[in-house]
């Protein structure tokens, strides 16, 4: 095997903003969910699904931390942010409210790119403002009917409701949708051990395999996956693809200091023609193909 490389990739030059953006609205759902709105024009206008900015916590704590982006408005200039808190600098950031100013650096990162009829978007957890982001992108193109999975082993940070859009393959009892998405007339269905009521009691993917199995062959061939959330389920999910030979492209998560490629923190490995490359997450990814790196 080849030794390591790093990428030298620049394409992010020029693309990402910094800006003091204005606080439009701080929402809390349970498990310590929180949806963050910004005034951010340059950022919303540039955003696309995939895609995250770096955002300032406190003015004491220097040190930004990587959101992905869920929503964005290019014509009223807000962007929308999903998180839950996790440590000191998201529970200092779930205090800021309203009115406040924070600066926000995005967008940052390669986007997810589809070209398959029948997208399948996968998102668990804090992986889902990915998944609704691509969604919304998909709704503008008639010819595409995506389906979207999303999975929680907390309160979903919304109120589901039955879908009224029919899928095949879907155990008895599984209706439970995201509103927003049934808003769009994008069909979502909701996975989670937990025992929520309309929710698949199971994981993400085995859900997934349920849908997976309905189609016919030909159905089959016009499948892409895409996918963000906890390692685990990532890795599971690249599996589904193997087993179904479905192209798959996940998002990665991942610890970052400077978030635009030059400290080099964020590094996976990602299997290459000549071997192993070292590519960073912030700007080489956070979308990968799942077959590459796992």
């Amino acid at each position: 095997m080849a030794s390591p490389s790093y990428s030298a990739n620049k394409s992010h030059r020029n693309t990402i903003f910094v800006v003091d953006a204005e606080i439009l609205r701080h929402e809390v759902y349970p498990g310590h969910q929180h949806i963050l709105r910004v005034q951010a024009e340059d950022c919303a206008r540039q955003a696309r699904p995939g895609q995250f900015a770096h955002l300032t916590v406190d003015r004491q704590r220097p040190m930004r931390r990587p959101i992905s982006i869920m929503r964005a408005s290019p014509d009223q200039g807000w962007v929308d942010f999903l998180y839950k808190v996790a440590g000191e600098g998201t529970r200092l950031l779930s205090q800021r409210k309203a009115g406040e100013t924070i600066s926000v650096m995005g967008p940052i990162g390669k986007p997810f790119t589809v070209k398959e009829k029948k997208p399948l978007l996968i998102g668990g957890g804090v992986g889902m403002p990915p998944m609704i982001c691509l969604a919304e992108a998909l709704r503008r193109q008639v010819d595409v009917q995506p389906l979207v999975i999303l999975g929680s082993e907390i309160p979903f940070p919304f109120d589901s409701k039955p879908s009224q859009l029919m899928l095949q393959g879907m155990p008895d009892g599984v209706i439970g949708g995201m509103p927003l998405l049934e808003d769009w007339g994008i069909a979502s269905r909701l996975a989670s051990l937990q025992g929520y009521p309309g929710c698949y009691e199971g994981y993400v993917t085995d859900l997934a395999k349920h849908w997976l199995e309905a189609l016919s062959a030909d159905q089959r061939a016009q499948v892409g996956v895409y996918a963000c959330g906890p390692e685990p389920m990532l890795r599971a999910v690249v599996n589904l693809a193997r087993e179904y030979q479905l192209p798959v492209q996940v998002s990665l998560e991942e610890f970052m200091a400077c978030a635009v490629g030059g400290c080099a923190g964020c590094v996976v490995a990602v299997k290459a023609e000549q071997g192993v490359a070292m590519q960073r997450v912030c700007v080489d990814g956070p979308v990968f193909d799942g077959l590459r790196v796992y």
